[in-house]
């Protein structure tokens, strides 16, 4: 029996939850949300789709109560972004949030993975780890898989190809400082550099495009309809669906750095290897000084906002 308890019903929640619906994702699926008469709309509208899928999940609104058993509790309750509005600038008011969260979560008796999906998810990702006091690899967020993907769909746009035969990762902070290592990004086998040699008609200067592209899309996106959610929603689909079928994928989750790159305690999105314990290992990448400078500048700024935080009582 595959369990998920999603703590907030917004627009991210809920596509997260319309996708695990058509993903046939778990066995029994609960919301909770401060506004409860949501929640159990929320519900409700689902169970109604249930006679046209191929699913027979359990769908209801529940409380923090209902974590006890859960195998993952997926945490997307938070203020929005608004326009021109970067993601570090909602810490402050998501953490005061995730204080009245957390704690009741792990007053469950709840012992499984927390998966962090609110913005700046990195720093919320390192909050719950520290108001939950669980182990490295049981509280991990999306991190840069959204990004990565976006990477990869707009790479295999430009050079024509599957975007699943494209290799690589977006990492960093889920924000202004992420960046593409170039040197790890591979067609098929082939290094992209290597392609770009070859074929006069790509140019470096078309990537650093992309690169940017990929960095503001959320801020595009915001713009144009007023928040993200469909791709972040299949993201968490992704990650949570690596960790209930015990996957053993790698994918650039937020997950703690335990002395990678000379690093200590940040949340930063990193390709970690992800199956039911959570994130069990990371993936330290053999990547260019410049490339490496650009990580640990990430992580500095992700290290400094975090410290200057006050928990409070």
């Amino acid at each position: 029996m595959k369990k998920i308890v999603l703590v907030g019903t917004g627009m991210v929640g809920m596509s997260f939850a319309y996708a695990a619906l058509n993903q046939n994702l778990c066995d029994e699926l609960v919301l909770c949300d401060i506004n409860e008469k949501r929640a159990r709309g929320e519900a409700q509208d689902l169970n109604h789709g249930l006679a046209f899928s191929k699913t027979s999940m359990k769908i209801y609104a529940g409380t923090y109560a209902d974590c006890g058993d859960a195998d993952i509790v997926v945490i997307c309750a938070g203020v929005g972004q608004k326009p021109g509005e970067t993601r570090l600038q909602l810490l402050q008011r998501n953490l005061e949030i995730f204080k009245t969260i957390v704690n009741p979560v792990v007053e469950s008796g709840f012992d499984g993975i927390f998966l962090v999906a609110t913005n700046p998810v990195d720093i919320m990702t390192r909050i719950t780890r520290k108001l939950s006091g669980f182990s490295n690899s049981k509280v991990i967020g999306t991190g840069t898989t959204l990004d990565t993907a976006r990477m990869r769909y707009l790479l295999g746009d430009y050079f024509d190809i599957d975007p699943r035969n494209i290799h690589g990762y977006v990492i960093g902070e889920h924000g202004d400082s992420e960046f593409v290592p170039w040197s790890q990004v591979t067609i098929g086998p082939k290094p992209i550099r290597d392609e770009l040699m070859d074929n006069p008609k790509f140019r470096m200067e078309d990537l650093d495009k992309i690169e940017e592209n990929v960095r503001h899309a959320a801020y595009e996106i915001i713009e144009a309809k007023g928040a993200t959610y469909y791709g972040i929603g299949m993201a968490i689909c992704r990650v949570a669906r690596a960790i209930l079928q015990d996957e053993n994928s790698i994918l650039t989750i937020s997950a703690r750095l335990c002395g990678a790159y000379g690093i200590e305690k940040v949340y930063v999105g990193n390709p970690c290897v992800v199956n039911r314990e959570g994130a069990v290992r990371r993936i330290e990448l053999t990547m260019m000084n410049k490339e490496l400078r650009q990580f640990k500048e990430s992580c500095d700024l992700l290290d400094k906002t975090f410290n200057d935080l006050e928990f409070g009582q």
